[in-house]
């Protein structure tokens, strides 16, 4: 059975697998991954998950985005299946990436877990008062839109470049 863990130094032999299994870049949404962080030595991935998990300075977490977001990585049996991340607030950010960002390694799609994950993350967005979440994939992303519209999400347009708006009341 998966659960929702917060990141974790713990797990950087597991993460590690699951971000090789993706390719190289900052891709997968939910992972709150930055252009310089530097997660493949020990040192550098105890700097990032600590920036994730709020154990920095905030002026420095917000610098690098980290300040107001949730971030819980999809595990199971210590295995990294994905990533999600339930971003706070109103910021130009979250305008434009949504409010829930998430990704699901090639090798664990197709189970459902991506849907699992969003649903566990509304009820943490009902419990922070949040009362509408925007959250967005590509246009041609369908998997993607099909776990949001199973999460109650609505539709706003696609009319805002390549992605597709929806809002989701948690």
């Amino acid at each position: 059975m998966p659960e929702l863990v917060a990141p974790t130094v713990r797990l950087q032999a597991a993460w590690l697998e699951a971000h090789a299994e993706w390719g190289p870049g900052q891709h997968e949404d939910g992972f709150g991954l930055g252009p310089s962080d530097e997660v493949g030595t020990p040192v550098g991935f105890a700097a990032w998950v600590a920036r994730l998990t709020g154990e920095v300075d905030l002026a420095e977490a917000t610098d690098t985005g980290a300040a107001g977001c949730t971030y819980r990585w999809i595990v199971e049996r210590d295995r990294v299946l994905g990533g999600i991340a339930l971003r706070h607030g109103d910021s130009d950010y979250v305008r434009w990436a949504g409010h829930l960002g998430y990704g699901i390694r090639p090798s664990a799609r197709r189970r459902g877990l991506a849907t699992w994950a969003v649903s566990r993350m509304l009820d943490e967005a009902r419990m922070r008062g949040m009362d509408r979440l925007l959250v967005v994939c590509a246009v041609d992303n369908v998997a993607s839109a099909r776990t949001i519209e199973r999460c109650g999400g609505a539709l706003e347009d696609t009319t805002s470049g390549p992605v597709r708006r929806y809002w989701i009341e948690p």
